[in-house]
């Protein structure tokens, strides 16, 4: 099938039909999970994926997770030998994953098409990620201050949990041996594997109606036309070649600002992103590895194309990434990367925007908080008679637009999270939320104001250890057009009536009775 032939009215159902399937696995993913950090904050993705790895249909969940899975489907395509009942299961860096926090399960859907009955080989894939409060490693929520990535949690390589439809009971039981909470983890797996399989039939239901011939070429078609609507928009960008840096404030371990550097190559219909001049990798944990940096291109050139656009491998199609192996958007083994996938994830999208501003200057906005502003507390709950980890991202200020004020309070780019309800908190573990505001007047000024951020404030009911991961702490996001920049966050721990100000980056041993407060960035403010 191509273009010539394709049915438009049919393309357009293809296109909702298999994006209703991952909304329908991330429902059931939310439903059916136990943390709260799935549960309230949303912080999963399901996609569905062609026959080679292609991804053609994702739900609107985190962009994160979404434009780096395709590489975790194609690790476990190139690792594992699939059987219909098959899922394989990895979270480590170097062989499919981005952070360790993030399970992803992969599943494959087999079709008995031309085959005499026999099933032989998977036609479509379906895959989850979602992001588990604890992972194992030097400290509770799995997000540490480390120096290499052996410190940051337990790393599956693509692995078959289920095979053949059964559960492989000692994988099951060797993974939450090494968690502090075995539980929580036990139920948001299974709710991973629930989310997986109710996408597998979904996929049957759609074979048994329309088949699984024309499904493909359907797929096909879907990301040929996403591709040729990406060409179009690079034909109204004028040719050129577009460079932007900026800088991570530190890696925790130095105080060092970590540069960030992209030249974008506009040419006809294709963009060339070139990362060459970005730092080497580093000790602390914000290396990024190179499906993060993916990720990124996928998210701003997806943004600037347009909301018709449909998300799949088409998109990228016209663009070429080039990022050098061993610095902060490609990192070599052992590298710590928790971080990487949070925060540097961000300040990627923010220099791909800020080259692409000078393209197109007036529909870029100016620079969102720039920080997913990571918490993670851990210990032992006395109340329950259990270990806790509470893990969450805070919003931030969002960038000013070129005709409005940016939104206050809101999770951008990267991360497309909720937040967790003050009451889902203080049900669920020993704290108490002393204040959850915005932060007035923390946006750029300039003729369209950049968006507030937040104040998040709690107190611990026990003693725990707490680790912060966020950036934007010594230099505000910038602004465009003769904007002024955000105001940068600020972290701060009081105890005994005292405040402390804290790193951005920073683990920390508390008792009962102290605060944890997060002063989240403003957006930057646009035109003078």
């Amino acid at each position: 099938m191509n273009a010539m032939n394709a049915d438009p009215i049919k393309l357009e159902l293809y296109k909702n039909m298999l994006t209703s399937v991952a909304e329908e696995m991330g429902v059931t993913l939310q439903c059916t999970a136990f943390s709260p950090n799935i549960k309230e904050r949303l912080d999963f993705s399901c996609a569905v994926f062609d026959s080679t790895g292609k991804m053609v249909a994702q739900a609107a969940h985190i962009p994160v997770h979404l434009g780096s899975m395709p590489l975790s489907v194609l690790a476990a395509i190139a690792h594992t030998e699939m059987v219909p009942g098959d899922m394989i299961a990895l979270n480590d860096p170097y062989r499919g994953g981005t952070h360790l926090p993030d399970i992803t399960l992969v599943a494959p859907v087999f079709s008995n098409e031309g085959t005499g009955g026999a099933e032989k080989r998977p036609v479509f894939f379906v895959a989850n990620r979602a992001h588990h409060a604890d992972v194992g490693g030097m400290s509770p929520g799995s997000m540490p201050i480390a120096t290499s990535v052996i410190q940051e949690g337990i790393r599956i390589p693509p692995i078959k949990l289920i095979r053949g439809g059964e559960l492989d009971t000692d994988l099951w039981e060797f993974i939450l041996a090494n968690v502090r909470t075995p539980e929580e983890r036990r139920g948001d797996m299974e709710a991973q594997i629930a989310a997986n399989r109710v996408g597998e039939r979904r996929l049957w239901e759609m074979m048994g109606k329309y088949g699984a011939t024309e499904i493909t070429a359907y797929m096909q078609e879907l990301c040929a036309y996403a591709s040729r609507m990406v060409r179009a928009r690079l034909r109204e960008i004028p040719d050129g070649r577009y460079i932007y840096t900026d800088v991570l404030d530190n890696d925790g371990i130095t105080d060092a600002p970590i540069e960030i550097r992209v030249a974008i190559e506009i040419e006809d219909d294709t963009a060339l992103v070139d990362f060459t001049g970005t730092a080497k990798q580093v000790q602390g944990s914000v290396n990024a590895i190179y499906a993060i940096a993916l990720s990124a291109v996928f998210y701003a050139f997806r943004c600037i194309a347009g909301a018709d656009v449909p998300a799949n491998a088409g998109c990228l199609e016209p663009i070429r990434v080039i990022a050098p192996e061993g610095t902060v958007v490609n990192a070599k083994f052992p590298a710590a990367v928790a971080g990487g996938n949070v925060e540097t994830s961000q300040r990627i999208v923010d220099v791909l925007l800020g080259a692409l501003a000078q393209a197109c200057p007036d529909q870029i906005p100016a620079a969102s908080s720039g920080t997913m502003n990571n918490l993670t507390i851990g210990g032992y709950d006395v109340s329950r008679g259990k270990d806790f980890t509470y893990y969450e991202t805070i919003a931030g200020g969002m960038g000013a637009r070129p005709n409005r004020d940016g939104i206050d309070a809101i999770h951008t780019h990267m991360t497309n999270t909720m937040n967790t309800p003050i009451e889902a908190i203080e049900t669920n573990y020993p704290m108490q939320v002393v204040e959850y505001a915005i932060r007035r007047g923390t946006g750029g000024a300039g003729k369209f104001r950049g968006g507030a951020g937040v104040i998040r404030a709690l107190r611990l009911l026990t003693d725990a250890e707490v680790t912060i991961l966020s950036e934007r702490r010594t230099r505000g996001p910038y602004g465009l057009q003769g904007g002024e920049p955000g105001k940068p966050g600020r972290n701060v721990l009081i105890s005994g009536g005292e405040e402390r100000p804290l790193p951005g980056k920073v683990s920390v041993s508390t008792r009962e009775g102290d605060v944890i407060r997060i002063e989240t960035p403003g957006g930057g403010g646009f035109s003078s």
